[in-house]
């Protein structure tokens, strides 16, 4: 039987609270599980002692019989210092999908075309001035 330490959910909507449990992995997630050996509660503040309880002696048997725990439960192992997680990677993550870098490219080829074009309105003006500069000059001396 596969085991796997993880959060089981109770409280009302919008006001969640989990249970740490050791369950069967085949089990459903608020269903029949073997052993409660915590609680979490996000709704308390970070730095409150009562938002993570967890008994570390019980864990340590559980990850000793083989139970795997999941990423959020290993977090609250590392805390307490019962379990060293690795940390994860994912360098693609933040990397944008390929119609948001379709469009980023539409949108620089349009700036670039709307520089262009003023940097061309910016020069044909001071062409034309500069002949009507001359002609001033002409009918005033």
């Amino acid at each position: 039987m596969a085991l796997s330490i993880r959060l089981s959910r109770g409280g009302s909507k919008k006001r969640p609270y989990y249970r740490i449990v050791v369950a069967d992995a085949r089990s459903p997630r608020d269903g029949k599980f073997i052993e409660k050996i915590g609680n979490y509660n996000p709704l308390l503040g970070k730095d409150d002692e009562k938002r993570v309880v967890l008994d570390a002696e019980r864990a340590k048997h559980w990850l000793g019989v083989g139970a795997q725990p999941t990423d959020r439960v290993a977090r609250f192992l590392d805390a307490a210092g019962v379990k060293e997680r690795a940390a994860r990677s994912n360098p693609k993550k933040a990397e944008p999908g390929e119609k948001a870098k379709e469009r980023a490219e539409e949108r620089a080829e349009k700036l670039k075309a709307q520089q262009e074009a003023e940097a061309e309105a910016a020069n044909a003006p001071a062409a034309t001035e500069e002949p009507a500069a001359d002609a001033a000059e002409a009918t005033a001396e």
